[in-house]
């Protein structure tokens, strides 16, 4: 059904292209159109909206019929100026939102009636020629947002919700399908869209992307980090659109975030902040309660900031300027694996572990002057810097020791110059990126792995334990470069709106990936058997060094290019049609133009490796001379969706959209075939010391010998043998891009201030990049099963390597995932005549995947096929989320916002003897009652002070936020054993129980406390 709508659609939208096609506002730009009906003898002439706060002017030429469109014009309060042959009237003051695509009628032909104070029905009005008398005309703006499932957060929803960490962000998830999900105790946050991984998410800021190139969390910077994008105080509003965008949105197949910064005004304002907890004002973690109490480690966390704008010449030129900082020390803890006790390791190890401290660093500028030097120009400039670092202590096994310090910097600069004429716009833009994440190990020493094993029913299953010594983690990986684009817009065609956009970047992305700088020695550590704690003979090393050929940094000079054609077509005053198509591409030169090393054609040739000649992959896919790969091309996506209105009024609205988006493969994907041969990792396996595997004398399987431990030792077994054990790396020569098609369905109703969605989506995501083992057993098969051992199991071919190799990883296409989403919205605006607000979203999805939720190493089975496609682990079945607030009668606003999802679902690998199987298993865990997954309510009070001076609207604020007030405990770690039915020493839990007290990025009860300033 999808795919015969999506055919649809791209006639639709080609058949629109042999006409000048219409569109929508740039991205972050709003748009307003309609019609004013006055007398025969008055016509409407023009019609010019004004800001209220900067005096930014726009005019267009009314049409014959009194019809007007503002097809780009920034988010803002406005009036609507209309010239009549005979006068003007002028309209009360609205508001244009973030991306809002509007349509207001206006009937000027009534005699005039007594003025009448302002309600909630109220939009707009109009005077007569007496500009003292207001006439109430009791229109309403109607969306014309065609397919589009979303939400706006306001200024004001920024400024009152209760937040735990000033990431901007955080209320994107009050949209349909979305997820602001903040991951460990330091606060590293990542958005989320219905089933699909973060990578595929793209925010936009003032209309430029921010996309991550190089790393997995879609937005640059963010990757592990527990810092925000953009400085809050610089965010007048944002848009979230979950599902159905517009043509001219690119690089993302999941959630577009659309964010607006402030304008300076015609007046001066300023504001500043200092907000502070520490852990006085928290209650304990569950790991500082169980098993043993223990002191409250200490906590510290200080955000503070200010911004200024205001005019540098009035009604012409403005600035804006912010800064935020953040210094943070918050609790992780460091625990042994499986649910192991402390107490149960040898005495020297006891004190690796418990509740510790982990310390951030972030500094956020911001900067912006708009200058408006005639009715028909807008020029702006904006710039960006980003600076911050951290200890890398996080929650897990590793000891404190073992942590890599990661730093950021990110400059950002961009130019615009919008210039609007009679029936065109044209809008430009220049922007700069250079971004950096660079984790770098605190120490420089051998690292040590302990690990120990679990009996159940007759089986052994190996878990990590835990880890000490140096750090793993030495990366350097961004992107820098230029962006131009142009979107231009035609209103002359009666009833459309046609907008075409182009964008070409050149932008350099770099990788430094120096994996296991610090060796890494496993030790089968016997645990729970009668010999002992063994910690002095490994059974492994494993170890990076440079290769014999290529760059560890490996650099790529990418190109791409995008364009698209958009139209809003008003078939009616009921019905809109919103038609689009965009192509995108892209160019990879370090994919592209890299030729196969000597050393790995001859680790895989016949001669070599015969196991590949009966297999059921050719290697000769993704081998390449430099000539063998070609851009991918097909990048077309067609976009419609529609508008239609059941009653006059505009209280009853049918929308639905369809359409198609391809997002990117990541380049941290992509450079691991040159840099996994430019800085090798080795392993070497050690006869006689791995009590699961008896390793059989070979290339990478030898005799122990302490000068192992040593560095001369590591020189002698990386010069001795071909491949020393590491991996090769091979991707696709015809790999493709991923996409997702969605579809959306639903009905708006509006009744006064209130307005209720009720919706379906369909969204269905392929060709995600995957890794598949290639190693094939001497018959070519990947599993083996043996009739004269009816106890064997199946396992993955780790053990039947090419000679003198660890194992052939291969790169493809092949993740997809699928969601059917039904929800409820509720929102009800904050207006001065009803001081209270509520947006409310209640989201059922049933959503599926053919791999393990955010995993994109697959190697457990030949083929990505040959996973079973089962329910999402990364999604909830029912998820809930409200955010409201009021202006209590003693003069202080009350905010909360809550949220609510049920268990989380996992997965795992089952392994069966008789019969020889091997199934992918999954289930619900236990979580809190087995009644819900995660809870958690946030509550703010906050009071102003009118102070008196420097003008009117100088206050103080004065503000206590209580995050997580019912002290709800959202566990996050899980017996994921399906084997697991027996609780002894070595495995205190079973099967879906939980297995530690870590909350994860689930904060304790906590006070914020926070004072500011604004004038």
């Amino acid at each position: 059904m999808l795919r015969a709508a999506l055919i649809a659609a791209t006639t639709l939208a080609g058949g629109a292209m042999l006409m000048p096609v219409p569109v929508a506002a740039q991205v972050g730009q709003a748009s307003l159109r309609g019609r004013i009906t006055s007398t025969a003898d008055n016509p409407v002439q023009q019609v010019s909206a004004v800001e209220a706060s900067t005096g930014y002017r726009r005019t267009v030429v009314a049409g014959a019929d009194g019809s007007y469109n503002f097809a780009s014009i920034r988010a803002g309060t406005y009036t609507l100026e209309i010239q009549l042959k005979n006068g003007t009237r002028n309209s009360d003051a609205f508001t244009l939102q973030v991306g809002q695509n509007a349509g207001l009628d206006l009937d000027l032909s009534a005699p005039a009636a007594p003025a009448q104070p302002a309600t909630e029905e109220t939009v707009v009005g109009s005077t007569t020629s007496n500009s003292d008398e207001i006439v109430v005309t009791g229109s309403r703006i109607r969306s014309l947002s065609g397919g589009t499932v979303g939400t706006t957060i306001t200024q004001r929803l920024i400024d009152q919700l209760p937040q735990n960490s000033r990431n901007f962000l955080a209320f994107a998830d009050l949209a349909p399908g979305v997820r602001f999900v903040e991951e460990n105790s330091g606060g590293a946050a990542r958005i989320q869209g219905g089933a699909q991984d973060s990578r595929t998410v793209n925010v936009f800021i003032d209309g430029v992307s921010q996309k991550d190139y190089v790393l997995k969390n879609g937005i640059t910077g963010q990757d592990s980090s527990p810092g925000n994008p953009f400085p809050q105080l610089a965010i007048g509003e944002y848009q979230v659109l979950s599902s159905n965008y517009k043509a001219e949105f690119d690089q993302v197949s999941s959630v577009a975030i659309v964010a607006l910064t402030k304008s300076g005004t015609n007046e001066f304002h300023g504001e500043g902040f200092y907000d502070y907890t520490n852990q006085s004002l928290r209650d304990k973690r569950p790991t500082e309660i169980f098993p043993t109490p223990i002191a409250k480690v200490k906590t510290k966390d200080q955000q503070f900031g200010g911004a200024l704008g205001g005019p540098i010449i009035k009604d012409v030129m403005h600035f804006f300027a912010s800064y935020e900082g953040k210094r943070r020390a918050f609790p992780v803890d460091i625990l042994p694996g499986n649910g192991i006790t402390v107490a149960s390791l040898p005495a020297q190890y006891q004190n690796l572990f418990g509740t510790v401290s982990s310390t951030f660093k972030e500094d956020l500028y911001f900067g912006k002057i708009d200058i408006v030097p005639t009715d028909g120009d807008l020029i702006e400039f904006t710039g960006k810097y980003r600076k911050e670092s951290n200890t890398g202590v996080n929650s897990g096994i590793a000891a404190v020791e073992t942590a890599s310090p990661t730093k950021v910097d990110e400059l950002r600069a961009m130019g615009r110059w919008q210039h609007t004429a009679a029936n065109w716009i044209n809008d430009f833009r220049v922007s700069y990126e250079d971004v950096s994440w660079a984790p770098t190990p605190a120490l420089f020493a051998n690292s040590s792995l302990f690990q120990s094993t679990i009996r159940n029913n007759g089986g052994v299953t190996r878990f990590d334990l835990f880890r000490i010594g140096g750090g793993s983690n030495y990366q350097d990986k961004g992107q820098k470069g230029w962006t131009v684009q142009d979107d231009f817009t035609w209103t002359g065609i009666d009833r459309h709106t046609i907008k075409a956009g182009v964008k070409t970047k050149w932008v350099k992305l770099n990788s430094l990936e120096q994996n296991l700088l610090n060796p890494l020695y496993t030790y089968d550590v016997n645990l729970f058997s009668q010999t002992g704690f063994n910690d002095t003979v490994p059974y492994r090393v494993q170890f990076g060094a440079p290769g014999t050929s290529g760059n560890s940094v490996v650099k790529s000079n990418n190109f791409q290019f995008g364009i698209y054609l958009q139209d809003d077509w008003d078939i009616s005053d009921r019905l809109t049609l919103n038609l689009g198509l965009r192509w995108d591409y892209e160019r990879t030169p370090a994919y592209l133009d890299y030729v196969t090393p000597a050393e790995n054609l001859a680790a895989v040739s016949v001669a070599n490796y015969p196991n590949l000649v009966n297999a059921d992959y050719n290697i000769n896919d993704y081998i390449t001379d430099g000539s063998k790969r070609k851009a991918f091309k097909g990048a077309f996506q067609p976009r419609i969706g529609f508008t239609y209105r059941l009653d006059e009024q505009g209280r009853f609205t049918v929308f639905g959209g369809v359409g198609r988006s391809y997002d990117r493969n990541q380049f941290d994907f992509l450079q691991q075939e040159l840099s996994q041969g430019a800085f090798r990792t080795r392993e070497f396996n050690f006869i006689g010391n791995n009590s699961q595997n008896p390793c059989d004398p070979g290339l990478t399987c030898i005799a122990y010998n302490p000068v192992y431990l040593t560095q001369a030792g590591r020189d002698i077994l990386a010069a001795q043998t071909v491949g020393g054990g590491r991996e090769l790396r091979f991707i696709n020569n015809d790999l493709k891009v991923p996409y997702s098609d969605q579809l959306s369905l639903g009905v708006r109703h509006r009744v006064r201030a209130v307005e209720v969605e009720v919706g379906y989506t369909h969204i269905e995501s392929k060709d995600g990049f995957v890794y598949l083992l290639g190693n094939r057993r001497a018959d070519g098969s990947f599993f083996f099963n043996d009739p004269a051992n009816p106890t064997d199991t199946p396992s993955s071919p780790f053990g039947s390597p090419p000679p003198g190799y660890g194992a052939i990883i291969i790169g493809d296409n092949g993740l997809e995932t699928k969601s059917n989403a039904a929800y409820v919205k509720l929102t009800k605006s904050y207006s001065a005549a009803s001081p209270w607000s509520i947006d409310a979203t209640y989201t059922y999805t049933d959503a599926v995947e053919n791999r393990q939720f955010g995993e994109t190493f697959s190697l457990d089975f030949p083929s990505i096929n040959d996973y079973p496609t089962l329910r999402s682990s990364g999604v909830p079945r029912h998820r809930f989320v409200t955010a409201a607030s009021v202006d209590l009668p003693i003069g202080v606003s009350m905010s909360g916002k809550f949220q609510i999802e049920s268990p989380r679902y996992q997965k795992a690998i089952q392994d069966t003897a008789n019969p020889f199987g091997r199934t992918v298993v999954g289930t619900e865990v236990y979580s809190l009652g087995d009644r819900w997954g995660r809870r958690q309510l946030d509550l703010a009070f906050t009071k102003y002070i009118p102070i008196g001076f420097v003008n009117d609207q100088a206050r103080i604020r004065l503000r206590v936020d209580i995050i997580n007030a019912m002290n709800d405990r959202n566990y996050t770690e899980y017996n994921n054993d399906p084997n697991d039915n027996v609780v002894d020493a070595a495995s205190p839990t079973v099967y879906r129980q939980r297995t530690g007290y870590s909350i994860g990025g689930n904060p304790p009860r906590t006070v914020k406390l926070s004072a500011g300033f604004s004038f």
